[in-house]
């Protein structure tokens, strides 16, 4: 089974997920950018990775817009951020990227990425900051929340190789 994996990494988190993905499943490597719709029409299986980014996974438009040139294809998408993959995160994640017809032709992952403001654009920093300064007037923070709060500090990395065995499982199975 051929397979691609394209992604879209503004910190590096998704990329190094793209990475694991790309080596324990022997497939080809793209940023998003490098590639065209034209090229995939050879793989059976497409891998695409996003961070989060208020809620959309960074470049999702690629995914949706030829979610119908992609019928004969295996879809799986993940998306990487700093929240932990609670079950209504990764539901809102989803509800947030896909309607009801995408979802049913995509295999869904969230892999827990990271955080580390001083990687950030200018553009990126200032959106953050904004962020900030609504969690810092909040009551009763939840823990998710302190913790974010405190990575503006303290950069925060949970990249792990083992996040993606079920992503691998799933590209395994067949269609």
């Amino acid at each position: 089974m051929e397979t691609i994996v394209i992604y879209k990494s503004k910190t590096g988190f998704t990329k190094r997920y793209a990475e694991f993905i790309a080596e324990d499943l022997d497939a080809e490597i793209y940023e998003l950018q490098e590639i065209k719709i034209e090229d995939i029409n050879k793989y059976d299986t497409i891998v695409y990775g996003g961070g989060l980014y208020a809620g959309s996974i960074n470049g999702i438009d690629f995914i949706n817009k030829n979610i119908d040139n992609f019928k004969k294809h295996k879809i799986i998408v993940f998306a990487t951020g700093l929240c932990t993959g609670s079950d209504d995160e990764v539901n809102n994640i989803k509800d947030s990227n896909f309607n009801k017809e995408q979802i049913k032709n995509i295999d869904f992952f969230y892999l827990r990425g990271g955080f580390n403001f001083n990687t950030l654009t200018i553009l990126d920093k200032i959106l953050m900051i904004l962020m900030k300064l609504k969690l810092m007037f909040k009551k009763n923070l939840n823990n998710d929340e302190k913790s974010m709060l405190n990575a503006y500090d303290h950069p925060v990395d949970f990249v792990d190789r083992k996040n993606i065995s079920k992503l691998i499982n799933s590209v395994t199975i067949k269609i």
